[in-house]
């Protein structure tokens, strides 16, 4: 932690990019895990825009249960910890594919959302932005057109945004130390920022409890931490 600690005081520009492992250490259940619910249907089918279209009634369902559980969490040690380095100037940028919002909640301002934010809707027709507790009160209708609310997160048959992933390559491209937190790096584009930026001579850190196929590549990998206690015991030596 003391080699971590170093080269963050030396780095002049650190990247943050999170993965599910951040939000779970929340709290909040992993987006594919099969429970409640959910037991008996692919939760990627419902995240779908097949869904979106054809089973609205599930769709819904799904994503209101979602919201649900997200109001039952607050940000862990590590979100709170990554909003202070943020204010102190030791991290420039967080690249998140979690759409939660517990990185802005803690404090941290400058995030890239690769897969949008479930905290706000907006209607599929006209675009008209709404909050997320229109979903807890059965409300999926736009008042303006009469069309369907839905979360403002990527589906899957949808593409990134393109100014989220536009920000997330330019941060990785200025990297001089990349800290990969919680993220199984097996999801494509998600998985290519820490590749670029080790081969753009950034040092690439790796904090996650299951091993990762960039393990042989980074110069530090920690999977016996939980995030939060491995970012607060790195604070101890800033």
């Amino acid at each position: 932690m003391e080699k971590f600690s170093q080269w963050l005081k030396e780095s002049n520009h650190t990247v943050i990019f999170t993965g599910a492992g951040m939000s779970t250490e929340s709290g909040l259940p992993d987006f594919r895990s099969k429970t409640g619910l959910w037991k008996q249907k692919d939760p990627t089918k419902l995240a779908s825009t097949t869904a979106l279209t054809h089973y609205r009634e599930d769709f819904y369902a799904f994503y209101k249960t979602r919201i649900e559980a997200l109001q039952q969490v607050e940000p862990h040690a590590g979100h709170k910890e990554l909003a202070h380095w943020e204010k102190k100037g030791l991290l420039q940028s967080i690249i998140t594919q979690n759409v939660d919002g517990l990185h802005q909640k803690a404090g941290s301002k400058n995030v890239a959302e690769l897969h949008g934010n479930l905290t706000s809707l907006r209607c599929h027709d006209c675009g008209r932005q709404e909050s997320m507790d229109l979903y807890l009160q059965d409300k999926t209708t736009c008042q303006t057109c009469g069309g369907f609310l839905r979360p403002n997160v990527v589906l899957f048959g949808e593409m990134l945004p393109e100014e989220a992933i536009i920000t997330a390559e330019t941060e990785t491209n200025q990297a001089e130390l990349f800290i990969v937190l919680g993220s199984s790096l097996t999801v494509t584009p998600a998985a290519t920022f820490p590749q670029i930026a080790k081969q753009n001579g950034a040092t690439l850190v790796i904090i996650n409890q299951e091993k990762t196929p960039l393990d042989t590549i980074a110069d530090l990998v920690i999977h016996d931490k939980k995030i939060g206690e491995a970012l607060t015991e790195t604070a101890q030596y800033l």
